[in-house]
């Protein structure tokens, strides 16, 4: 009998983005009502659904074998697993996000040491105490159930620290960060006992590739259209692409079909420039993977 992987999904604010790469990489990932077990079009594949804050410490123990947390939970866990692969992406971007102190937007405290005394709200307790520690500042960290921002406005704290990608709710609180205290993204993360059995090895090692290759893919489009022979030097010369683009000689005719894959923020600007030089019928191209 095959030995199925547990792969732990991340519960919570991570959970659709999650579920969405993994279509894109070629799963099918079904998460029904109240379920903590989604069914997945794999055979090879147990899914259970996780918080991203207990992941590692459920890899760690076996009770899943692989599964994807920020590298903010391994750290404040400390937990002993195998970082497979980094994918950049979260709830609302394809960026890292950041665990971050703020104050109040009128305090005068604008530096790590005049906290010193202070109390700081955070979910990441044990790893904001490690940090202020290793900086000989000597801080109350207390655990915040939610709503960490509202703690500096209702007195219940000096300072918190937080995750943000784009700082908005920090600001409608009217808070200001004074200090970067460490980025995090999605990691895909395996039991190490499992890392080394080599059937589930193999399918945590696919799963990282194609999830990668689905992450990549969205960056890029690819660009397809008929070029004259006399034209050709010109628009080749305008286009970037992964490695040279591919140009083929069109049936009975001086035309040339040519393809090539280019970032998606280029190509605004590239297809007035392309049609400039000579091409036609040009065609644009989502694509799900690049491997």
């Amino acid at each position: 009998m095959t030995k199925k992987l547990k792969l732990g999904i991340p519960k919570g604010s991570l959970q659709n983005a999650t579920v969405n790469l993994f279509r894109r990489s070629g799963w099918k990932i079904n998460v029904e009502g109240r379920s903590y077990f989604p069914d997945i079009d794999d055979d090879a594949i147990e899914c259970a659904l996780c918080r991203a804050q207990e992941m590692s410490i459920n890899v760690e123990s076996g009770i899943i074998d692989a599964g994807l947390t920020g590298l903010d939970w391994i750290a404040e866990h400390e937990s002993d697993v195998h970082v497979v692969t980094d994918l950049v992406y979260s709830k609302v971007s394809s960026r890292p996000a950041r665990w971050v102190v703020a104050v109040a937007g009128d305090s005068g405290i604008n530096s790590l040491e005049e906290l010193e005394g202070k109390t700081i709200s955070t979910e990441l307790v044990k790893f904001t105490k490690r940090y202020f520690q290793s900086r000989n500042i000597n801080v109350n960290v207390k655990f915040s159930w939610g709503a960490t921002e509202a703690k500096i406005v209702s007195g219940l704290a000096d300072a918190i620290v937080e995750i943000t990608e784009t700082e908005s709710t920090i600001r409608a609180h009217n808070l200001k960060v004074i200090h970067e205290m460490m980025k995090t993204n999605t990691q895909l993360i395996a039991n190490r006992t499992a890392w080394q059995d080599p059937v589930k090895r193999e399918k945590i090692e696919q799963i990282a590739m194609l999830l990668q290759a689905a992450l990549v893919a969205e960056k890029l489009v690819m660009l397809k259209m008929n070029v004259p022979q006399s034209k050709l030097p010109a628009v080749v010369d305008l286009l970037p692409s992964l490695n040279a683009p591919t140009v083929a000689p069109l049936y009975q005719s001086d035309w040339f079909s040519v393809e090539t894959v280019v970032e998606i923020s280029v190509v605004r600007d590239l297809v007035p420039q392309l049609l400039k030089a000579g091409a036609e019928g040009i065609i644009e191209c989502a694509l799900n993977k690049v491997i």
